[in-house]
């Protein structure tokens, strides 16, 4: 699967009394475009707002800058009170990886930003989590402790030098923390039980610290205690999870309330399902669960997919259905409406862009193909073709993988339909791919050329348009013959009952390749480096040359099966 890469970044901002500064903060952050501002969340007895934005990452940092240098602006650090820990007027601003980008280039960004707030602004600037320049400054805590009112003789030792940034204290603005770290999800659990010391019992199981040795009875008996004198505990089931259990009278309910911190160590569904398993344990029932805030998609995909591996049926389905069975498995909707496109990052930050091609009807995108204008075109129409040779063969892997009787062969047709899944998604990407390019080509074209600057400019964004207008056909042509193994195992193995929807896939496909190779030709003209051009008209022959073969091979193994 594509992903375009995306950030989450969450500021902490040191004013939550005054309105009119709260919303110029926001206001500096809606303003940079390709951001979208998700949440702003004050709070007038810590004095603080929390800010959650997200975007493509160098979107995300321009709009936190933004953000930062309207908060020095407008907030006084030396008449600043409130109850959380401070150091200044934006605290602390951590970006998180959401998809498509690792920590360490999220790390990368972070550096960006301090570094440019510290130059450009004058604000000492700390990094920390993953971003942080030295081991002992990974914790937050670690930074900030001495706060704002001990900060300036802080920065008088030399092992508080800051990463970026005057030496000296910004008396009015304070110091910033900025870094990178795990997406953190917020996740309560429901027991059919009113009792919060029992809701606190399965915490204690499942939260990482785990719970406190005692001897005899476990919560009134002697705690047992180490050389040192220190309580020996017992670890809990989940890494990277803090836990606690309390009731909820508004739900006539206990939760065993989560912060999952890291969710590569314990995925959402594992939480869960060690929630299920402590529960039963202890003569309780699990009844559903509730998501506070956002999460990102590739936790409700896992999710799915495990639940589907753990009823035996084949995981190569949609990311629609995906969610479903997470949600109806966790029982996410058990409180409230569960509403994927309002809880799923990808999905909320999706809500505002402009409608593509497949986002349209079957109708609405042959009705586009028709219009007098040059995009879409073939380019896209090969695409959606090699889209449907990826579908039908997902189709008879999952046909194959429940089919009653083979259950032996489930987990290798459950495979190439995942694959297959996989197929399809690049692909479909590949169908509005075609046409940005596309229009990035013409926009190049219109580019002033008055001068001999412009000229040049001129020239070589056309150069660069011309290569993706090329790469992005024969990008298309290299997963469409992808798309030949999977076709061909169908034909072979698969439910004999749709061999000749294996055929057509592999109709589809060629009709994929052989379209991406027309639409590489033609831009092959329009490009300047004719090394270059040679370079991709030999990949682009190859594959078409093994399509061929590879359909007509598939072909003939169907015709005989017939």
């Amino acid at each position: 699967m594509i992903q375009t890469p995306l950030i989450e970044c969450v500021p902490n901002f040191s004013e939550g009394r005054r309105p009119e500064v709260i919303e110029a903060i926001a206001q500096a952050i809606r303003q940079v475009a390709g951001v979208k501002l998700l949440d702003v969340d004050p709070g007038k007895a810590t004095n603080r707002t929390v800010m959650t934005m997200a975007g493509a990452p160098d979107r995300v940092i321009e709009a936190a800058f933004q953000a930062i240098s309207m908060a020095a602006s407008l907030i006084d650090m030396r008449q600043h009170t409130g109850e959380h820990p401070r150091m200044g007027a934006t605290d602390v601003c951590p970006l998180i990886p959401v998809s498509g980008i690792s920590m360490e280039e999220t790390a990368a960004y972070a550096h960006q930003l301090a570094k440019r707030v510290g130059a450009e602004l004058g604000i000492p600037v700390y990094t920390y989590e993953a971003a942080a320049m030295r081991p002992e400054r990974r914790n937050l805590a670690t930074i900030r402790a001495g706060e704002y009112e001990g900060f300036a003789k802080k920065m008088e030792q030399a092992d508080w030098k800051p990463d970026y940034g005057p030496s000296v204290f910004n008396e009015k603005a304070g110091a910033t923390v900025i870094g990178a770290r795990d997406f953190l999800i917020a996740y309560n659990v429901n027991l059919n039980t009113r009792s919060e010391r029992k809701a606190n019992s399965v915490a204690f199981d499942i939260r990482e610290k785990g719970r406190i040795k005692r001897k005899g009875n476990p919560v009134t008996g002697e705690i047992i205690r180490d050389e040192q004198g220190e309580p020996v505990r017992e670890e809990g089931m989940c890494k990277g999870v803090k836990a606690i259990g309390w009731y909820i009278a508004e739900y006539g309910t206990a939760q065993v309330s989560m912060n999952i911190t890291d969710v590569k160590q314990t995925s959402l569904h594992a939480a869960f399902d060690a929630c299920l398993q402590s529960a039963l344990l202890r003569g309780m029932r699990v009844t559903g669960s509730e998501l506070v805030g956002l999460v990102p998609l590739q936790v409700m995909l896992d999710a799915g997919m495990h639940y589907l591996k753990k009823q035996g049926l084949s995981q190569g389905v949609s990311d629609a259905e995906l969610i479903h069975i997470a949600i109806k498995s966790m029982g996410l909707d058990e409180l409230g409406v569960f509403n994927p496109k309002k809880k799923i990052i990808e999905y909320l930050l999706q809500e505002d862009s402009t409608a593509r091609l497949t986002g349209l009807t079957m109708s609405g995108f042959s009705e586009e193909l028709a219009a007098d204008s040059p995009a879409p075109g073939g380019g896209s129409a090969a695409a959606y073709a090699g889209a449907l040779a990826a579908s039908l063969g997902t189709m008879v892997a999952n046909l194959s993988a429940n089919k009653r009787g083979w259950e032996k062969r489930h987990d290798y047709f459950s495979a190439w339909a995942v694959k297959g899944q996989e197929g399809r998604k690049k692909l479909l990407h590949m169908v509005d791919e075609d046409t940005l390019a596309f229009n990035s080509l013409m926009d190049a074209f219109r580019l002033p050329k008055e001068s001999e600057s412009e000229k040049t400019a001129r020239l070589e964004a056309i150069e660069q348009a011309t290569l993706r207008a090329t790469y992005s056909p024969l990008n298309m042509m290299q997963v469409a013959h992808e798309q030949f193994p999977l076709l061909e195992a169908m034909t072979t193995e698969g439910n004999p009952n749709s061999v000749s929807d294996a055929g057509v896939g592999a109709i589809c496909a060629l009709a994929a390749v052989e379209g991406g190779w027309l639409n590489v030709m033609i831009n092959l003209g329009g490009l300047k480096n004719k090394e270059k051009a040679e370079e991709i008209k030999s990949k682009a022959n190859a594959i078409l040359g093994s399509a061929r073969i590879q359909k007509e091979r598939i072909f003939q193994l169907v015709t005989e099966k017939l």
